[in-house]
């Protein structure tokens, strides 16, 4: 069942290491997420924080959020403190999305955000930059690796926060 997702485990997270102030926007709007796990260090960190905060600053923070999960599993690619980490990702991409503290997010201490995603989805991350679009309700639409761009899968993601914003109006 999609009750694992996302809400349950997300606000847990968040207040365990001391995010308040992004528990309240998941807690009321409960939006789309991208959920990816990132890397200072990695041939694709440059394009991905670029695209993944211009998609923030688009469609977020009411209806969609990019949710970054740091993570050093693949090369060593992300070796630096939670604190260095973030400050690297604001100082150098502006990101305003939510970044959490580092986790393993494949193998036997993955994460159990990571092991439902990768339950869902059919696929688990293999490296850094993998993106996992969920729908509010925890169901997985879409999950693509990170040779695949976020500008080609912004369509579907912008389709999904469309829906989101429709249903809202209805229920209104």
């Amino acid at each position: 069942s999609n009750s694992q997702w996302p809400q349950a485990w997300i606000l847990s997270y968040l207040v365990e290491i001391g995010y308040r102030r992004y528990s309240s926007v998941v807690q009321s709007s409960s939006p789309v997420s991208l959920v990816v796990n990132v890397a200072s260090e990695c041939g694709f960190t440059d394009q991905h924080y670029r695209a993944l905060q211009q998609l923030q600053r688009d469609l977020g923070p009411h209806h969609f959020n990019v949710l970054a999960f740091p993570c050093n599993q693949f090369g060593q690619q992300e070796p630096d403190s939670n604190k260095e980490i973030e400050s690297f990702a604001r100082r150098t991409y502006g990101v305003s999305f939510p970044m959490f503290s580092k986790i393993a997010v494949t193998g036997t201490g993955a994460h159990p955000a990571f092991k439902y995603l990768a339950q869902t989805s059919g696929k688990e991350p293999t490296w850094n930059f993998w993106k996992y679009l969920v729908a509010p309700d925890g169901k997985v639409i879409g999950a693509w690796d990170p040779t695949v761009s976020v500008e080609e899968v912004r369509p579907q993601i912008t389709a999904l926060v469309r829906k989101l914003i429709l249903r809202k109006r209805e229920d209104l």
